[in-house]
């Protein structure tokens, strides 16, 4: 493991959140009302919290991708020809891509135990998960962010069989919509899909 330094902007956002309370507690000192050691010490002690504070880095979903590892677990339905995915966009590459829904893999939680959590959250929709079909790894930037997945990839299918006549679903979690694309479009190379290798496996499996 690697130490993680302290940047400039995180100095400057420490100070300015933990120099209110000090500047306060001397505040209260010039006005006579406690003693100038006591007030010094209390001081310090509020100081100390800040830097603890300022030393402990915040995670955010998008930021924390480049300094961890996210396992992700995926499900490949297919319809006929097709696979459900959903359409993602980087405006920094220009990118238009698809990807097969689920997410990512909770800690004590098992990959297939995951993904059927993800497609109740994402779709209210129950699902059997089939075989495991492989583990890609998948290094990638989006949006100018560096990121790292290891996604578990699995065979399911709807336990409702209704919910193959739709062509479009509306993702709960998110302002994207899952749709049904066809295979060949990924594999002639008109549209992009996501994790790096999906491709390849799926042809190994036609």
């Amino acid at each position: 493991m690697h130490a993680q330094s302290t940047s400039w902007n995180e100095v400057v956002i420490g100070i300015s959140v933990w120099c209110y309370p000090v500047v306060g507690v001397v505040a209260v000192a010039a006005s006579g009302e406690f003693g100038l050691g006591w007030t010094l010490s209390l001081a310090a002690i509020v100081a100390a919290l800040g830097w603890l504070v300022l030393r402990t880095r915040r995670a955010d979903s998008v930021a924390s991708m480049g300094s961890s590892i996210r396992p992700i677990a995926l499900g490949l339905l297919r319809r006929r020809d097709e696979i459900l995915v959903f359409e993602g966009r980087d405006d920094v590459k220009d990118e238009t891509y698809y990807r097969p829904l689920g997410g990512g893999v909770e800690f004590g939680e098992n990959s297939e135990d995951a993904l059927k959590r993800e497609f109740r959250e994402e779709l209210d929709a129950e699902i059997k998960v089939g075989k495991r079909l492989g583990v890609l790894e998948n290094v990638f930037t989006w949006r100018s962010r560096p990121g790292h997945e290891i996604a578990f990839v699995y065979e399911a299918e709807f336990v409702d069989s209704d919910l193959y006549a739709r062509d479009e679903m509306k993702i709960l979690d998110d302002p994207a919509t899952a749709q049904w694309v066809a295979v060949e479009e990924f594999e002639n190379g008109s549209k992009i899909l996501y994790p790096n290798g999906l491709i390849e496996l799926l042809s190994s499996e036609r």
